[in-house]
Formats: structure tokens, C-alpha cells, sequence
């Protein structure tokens, strides 16, 4: 059954039905209160608490007449023509629109009701990340339960082989779906991403916080605050084109042998693009450790330096380890620059100057082939995602662990 309620509806109904009525419904509402009728009575709430009041009382029915159709239609069990929707949505507004101006009466403690109303869609709103982390978790296990129904979970963890294309040629499975070659690339960019991006944005940010002076930190801040701007594409390009063949010649003159998709692109490139969230976090981190702290350490004589790395980095740790954090799950997740630098070869090595690949472009990879969605190469890709879901759990939780441990030693 198709959906007779349009774009276009929809916006005829917001633009010229709900819109205008809450204005009407505000301007009436707050003019009631100034009316002659309630002359010397004292209202209990101010006129433009009366006005959302009014607001409220008009677009709650219309909503939920809207909302009720939508079910309706999704469901197949009617089909809301566009006019009858918008109709019965302006309909119900303007009643509501006279029910909520015939209530507004001094005693009305409309503030009160307006406040519960916020505090309620507050709470929605927190709601909202949650049901959705929940969603996704439960998306991925049900498809990732599929998949190991085909394929062993103890070879999908352990194998070192990973080459779906036998799989979809061959009927056993088995053994083609070893994960650890996925992993191991992911694990080496990502340290290396942060062996270039850790120290170079946590001395920005010791540099910004605690030595530059105001009209060096006013340009040099968002001038470092640019690369975050940038797309990842772009940086892949710069990796493929620049950067991959840079690395090869170096390796060149010092007697090595380099791949052009090389892991040690990528991961430098990645670091310079993870630079300005750790910069970005540590610098309002340590801008924000008490002042208190630093003099009454350079009251007792000690340098600057000795301050910095006795006093303000130990009380700053928590939010640092927080941007650390976020930083690696930047780079774990980070697909572009290395499907551009670093190719689609599972390779299991130690070596960084040979191509590597990770789980994301894997699962990317298994979603633009001309496969079945049930096929194991398909299903593979939820295997990853969960496997990297709790490897992102176990990774929350030992910096949960250490954010708490500093925090009340400082604290």
C-alpha cells in the first residue's frame, strides 16, 4: 500500500496549518491576560507562560492525530490521503487552539505546566541515545548470530586466514574467515596514528594552556583546529598520492623494501587528522585545573616544567585519557584514507611498510559487492561489527576505570 501523505503535504500542514495557529494561539493567550475581564486579579504566571501554555494545548492534539495516522498508514491498515491529513491535523489544532485560550484563568498555574512539559522532553531526549545504542547493539547481534551459525566463532576469532571469495565458490566455509589478520591491521594503524598524534596534540595543548601568550594562542588555536575540517578523502588522497610514495622512498634509500598500500601511510596521515580533537580536549582539560594548583606549586619553588608535569597533567588526567579515548575510537572507525593508502589485503604482519587492511573497510567492502545479503561474505560484516563493539566496551571500560581512580585521588 502506498503513502499518500507527501512531502509536500506535510510541509502545507507545518508551514501554513501548526505554525500559524501557535502564533495565533500565543498572541491570544498573552493579550488575555492584559483583558479587562481579569482586571485586579493577579495571574499566577507570567503572560508568556500563558502563551506556550496556549501553544502546547494547540499543537498536542494535532501531533498525536498526526502521529495515530502515521501508525495507520505504516501498518497498511489505512491509507491517509494528504488532505485528510493535513485537515484533520488543522482540525484538531485549532480545538485545541480554543480549548487551551478558554482555560487561561489567574488560579492556572501555567508556568508549572510548561516547566513539567520540558523536563519531560529533556528526559525523551536522553532517552534517545540510549534506545538507539540499544537498536544498533541488538541489529548487529541478531545478524551477527546468523552469521556464526555458518561459520565457527572460535575459527572467526582465531583464524588467520581472511578470504570470503572461497567461500562463495566453495560450500565449506570453514576457515576462510579468520579475523586476526582484520584486527592486527587495525590495531597497527591505529598505534601508529596515535603514536603521532598523542604527542604532537598534547604538547600543543601543554603549548596553548600553559606558555603561548593570547594573541599567539587567537591564531595558532583555530589555525590547529582546521585539519579537523577537512574531509577524509581528501587526506586519503594525500596519503596515496604524497605520502605512500614518500614512505617508499625513504625505505628505498635505507635498503628496505616498501608496498605503495603500505600501513605506515595511513597511520601517519590518520594522525595528523586525530591531532586537533586531542589538542582541541587537552587544552580545555588543563585550561580548566584550578589556578591554585599551579601557584602553590611555584610558591614552593618549583619551575614551570616541574609544575606542568608534577601538578597539572597528574589533575588533569581524567578529561586527557577522555581524549585519548575518543581519539582511538577516531582512528578505529576511520575508513577512507585506508582504503586509498593501505588496500583491501588481510595481511597478518608485523611489518607497517607492507599493505594491510581493518575491520571497518572489510565491512564496508562486504556491503558494496553484488552478493546476496545472506550470503557469509555479507554476514561477515556483522561478525566484525560485534567483535569491534566489544572490543570498544572493553576499551571504554579500562579508561572508565582509570578516569575514576585519578579523579579521586585529585579531586
Amino acid at each position: 500500500m502506498g503513502i499518500a501523505v507527501t512531502t509536500g503535504s506535510i510541509l502545507l500542514y507545518l508551514l501554513c496549518g501548526l505554525v500559524p495557529l501557535s502564533i495565533v494561539a500565543y498572541f491570544l493567550a498573552t493579550k488575555k491576560t492584559f483583558s479587562v475581564k481579569y482586571e485586579g486579579e493577579k495571574f499566577h504566571s507570567t503572560p508568556g507562560s500563558y502563551g506556550w501554555y496556549a501553544i502546547i494545548c494547540t499543537l498536542s492534539p494535532a501531533l498525536l492525530a498526526s502521529f495515530i495516522a502515521v501508525l495507520l498508514q505504516l501498518s497498511g491498515l489505512v491509507e491517509v490521503p494528504g488532505t485528510a491529513f493535513v485537515a484533520t491535523g488543522i482540525l484538531f489544532a485549532a480545538l485545541g487552539l480554543w480549548l487551551g485560550v478558554q482555560t487561561i484563568k489567574p488560579r492556572l498555574k501555567a508556568r508549572s505546566i510548561v516547566e513539567q512539559l520540558i523536563v519531560k522532553m529533556l528526559f525523551v531526549a536522553s532517552l534517545v541515545s540510549i534506545f538507539t545504542t540499544i537498536g544498533i547493539v541488538i541489529s548487529v547481534t541478531f545478524e551477527a548470530i546468523k552469521f556464526f551459525d555458518i561459520v565457527s566463532l572460535w575459527d572467526f576469532v582465531t583464524g588467520t586466514t581472511w578470504n570470503p571469495d572461497e567461500a562463495v565458490t566453495g560450500s565449506d566455509v570453514q576457515g576462510v574467515f579468520g579475523s586476526i589478520p582484520l584486527f592486527a591491521g587495525t590495531f597497527m594503524i591505529t598505534a601508529i596514528a596515535m603514536l603521532v598524534a598523542v604527542p604532537v596534540g598534547l604538547f600543543s595543548a601543554i603549548c596553548m594552556a600553559e606558555y603561548a601568550t593570547p594573541s599567539f594562542r587567537k591564531v595558532a588555536k583555530p589555525a590547529l583546529e582546521i585539519l579537523a575540517g577537512i574531509p577524509t578523502v581528501v587526506y586519503g588522497f594525500f596519503a596515496a598520492i604524497t605520502v605512500s610514495p614518500l614512505v617508499v622512498n625513504i625505505a628505498e634509500y635505507l635498503g628496505l623494501q616498501a608496498d605503495f598500500t603500505n600501513a605506515l601511510s595511513p597511520g601517519l596521515v590518520m594522525g595528523v587528522m586525530i591531532i586537533p580533537l586531542i589538542s582541541s580536549l587537552s587544552d580545555d582539560v588543563i585550561t580548566s585545573v584550578p589556578n591554585a594548583l599551579r601557584e602553590g606549586s611555584l610558591a614552593m619553588g618549583a619551575y614551570r616544567s616541574e609544575t606542568i608535569k608534577t601538578v597539572v597533567l597528574p589533575a588533569a588526567l581524567p578529561g586527557i585519557v577522555s581524549a585519548f579515548l575518543l581519539a582511538v575510537s577516531r582512528a578505529v572507525g576511520e575508513t577512507m584514507i585506508v582504503v586509498m593508502a593501505a588496500g583491501l589485503r588481510a595481511n597478518l604482519t608485523w611489518n607497517p611498510l607492507e599493505g594491510m587492511t581493518t575491520v571497518t573497510v572489510r565491512i564496508v567492502d562486504a556491503f558494496t559487492g553484488d552478493q546476496a545479503f545472506d550470503s557469509p561474505e555479507t554476514l561477515s560484516a556483522f561478525g566484525l561489527g560485534l567483535v569491534l563493539l566489544v572490543v570498544t566496551l572493553v576499551l571504554n571500560v579500562i579508561s572508565l576505570v582509570v578516569i575514576r581512580r585519578f579523579r579521586q585521588q585529585y579531586e
